[in-house]
């Protein structure tokens, strides 16, 4: 077909996997230079791409029937992230004449052009399942992934005032939507993050969500009540700029992880429950840390045993890494 004026892309739902899929999103836009692109997001997501330059306006999307009304005869091609049904059929519903997508979750009918996922996906990085896709459909792919945010200064300059002094600041993401299986304990987060601020000279800063206040508090105290928490303080705007302030970042996997491995800060991310090889951070600059046990990954929500594969990674491993990063 000849380059569209307007393409809709449907963004993943989560902070990760907006950035694991930010590659195949600049892949598009090298295939369609002169075309309008616009994401179709999540309200809690669509922030995130006013760091994105190669996108050209967001649309928030709040449930099928309102979306293929505000998208309706806008677009010339609408492109699926998301593996849902209910994603295709908000195309299909809009009337926008050409959708693509993988042909998951029996949507096959409802799209004009599909890709079927491949086997040899399996142990690879979420980026190249994105990046597939667009191989499938018949589109150029090339380069290495490039899962890079641009922070704007407005951006850096919220999360300096938060943090509230110059530094050196190291931060802590103890929390993990997902569940508790994917969390390292808290007491040692505190431990790695008293050794590395001592021994760099470092202050601590704790992120997440409102949810993970009280956690934060407890590793604060444990810290001596010196760390600066933020959690629940934060637009996803203002995580970014704190991320990217920082010198370096002990994390679960989580979306905060993957902002600050798409900011280019340092970072050490501990993982147990869930796949290292498909959802590790896109960074030269990020370490992971994990244990081999005969049950993971397992990818449940909550550890039905001992939780072994957390338990098992030592503070003083974690820290080393970190000062190792943070020396080079």
């Amino acid at each position: 077909m000849s380059s569209p004026s307007r393409v809709l892309v449907r963004a993943p739902n989560w902070v990760g996997d907006v950035v694991l899929s930010l590659p195949a999103l600049r892949d598009l836009r090298r295939a369609f230079p002169a075309s309008r692109l616009e994401m179709l997001a999540r309200p809690w997501v669509a922030g995130l791409y006013a760091a994105v330059p190669e996108i050209d306006g967001v649309v928030e999307s709040h449930g099928t029937l309102a979306d293929a009304a505000a998208i309706r005869g806008r677009y010339d091609v609408g492109l699926l992230l998301p593996n849902s049904f209910a994603s295709a059929f908000t195309l299909w519903r809009a009337g926008i004449p050409e959708r693509w997508g993988y042909a998951t979750d029996a949507r096959g009918v409802l799209l004009t052009r599909s890709s079927r996922v491949s086997a040899s996906l399996g142990g690879r990085s979420q980026v190249y399942y994105y990046r597939a896709m667009l191989e499938g459909l018949g589109l150029a792919v090339s380069g290495p992934p490039d899962a890079s945010l641009a922070c704007p200064e407005a951006w850096a300059e919220r999360g300096r005032a938060l943090l509230g002094s110059p530094g050196p600041w190291i931060g802590i993401n103890p929390g993990a939507a997902y569940g508790t299986a994917k969390r390292w304990p808290p007491e040692r987060f505190a431990a790695a993050a008293a050794l590395v601020a001592r021994r760099s000279g470092a202050q601590v800063a704790i992120v997440g969500s409102a949810a993970e206040r009280p956690l934060a508090e407890a590793i604060a105290a444990q810290l001596g009540g010196a760390a600066r928490v933020l959690c629940g303080e934060t637009t996803l705007a203002d995580l970014v700029g704190v991320l990217r302030e920082l010198r370096l970042l002990l994390t679960n996997d989580s979306g905060p992880m993957h902002l600050a491995a798409a900011l280019g800060t340092p970072l050490v991310a501990v993982f147990g429950s869930t796949d290292w090889t498909e959802t590790a951070p896109v960074s030269e600059r990020a370490r992971v840390v994990r244990e081999e046990t005969e049950c993971a990954p397992c990818k449940l929500r909550e550890c039905p045993i001992d939780h072994r594969c957390m338990a098992r990674v030592a503070v003083d491993r974690v820290a080393a890494t970190a000062l190792e990063l943070l020396a080079a």
